[in-house]
């Protein structure tokens, strides 16, 4: 089989996966100022085609949001692929260097608190589900 075309295979999966748990995909940079410039919560996942997104991330990302509290709005970028667009929605997690696949919390447009790759990479999808849940503890509203 073609690399490239494996590598296509792969990388619309995990777009495919992100997406039908309810996040918003951005592409450009202009989707992304969007995107963060909102009023209210968001949860940005830093997509990636590594393992631990596959492995942990991504089913983290689909289950953590069916709660009692979760982010007002779901996006995602896709690091390595759009890289405009992730390379802008970086510029919002001001502190945090660059990370994939990882989580980043805003609030009003403002970074609040990120789950980092060393967050996600070992642990179990359940426990980085328990990480986001506890982010939307602190600064959620019930839904």
């Amino acid at each position: 089989m073609d690399f490239n075309l494996f590598m296509n295979d792969v990388v619309d999966a995990a777009r495919k996966d992100i997406s039908e748990a309810g996040y918003e995909e951005l592409t450009s940079p202009d989707a992304v100022d969007k995107a963060m410039t909102r009023e209210g919560s968001t949860l940005v996942m830093i997509n990636s085609v590594c393992g631990c997104a596959g492995g942990v991330a991504r089913p983290a990302a689909a289950n953590a949001i069916h709660y009692d509290k979760r982010p007002d709005h779901l996006v995602t970028v896709f690091a390595g692929q759009d890289r405009e667009a992730t390379d802008k929605a970086r510029e919002y997690f001001e502190g945090y260097p660059p990370s994939s696949p990882s989580f980043a919390f805003l609030k009003d447009g403002k970074i609040v608190t990120m789950l980092e790759r060393s967050d996600i990479e070992g642990y179990s999808a359940v426990d980085v589900i328990g990480k986001l849940q506890h982010v939307f503890d602190e600064h959620c509203k019930e839904i």
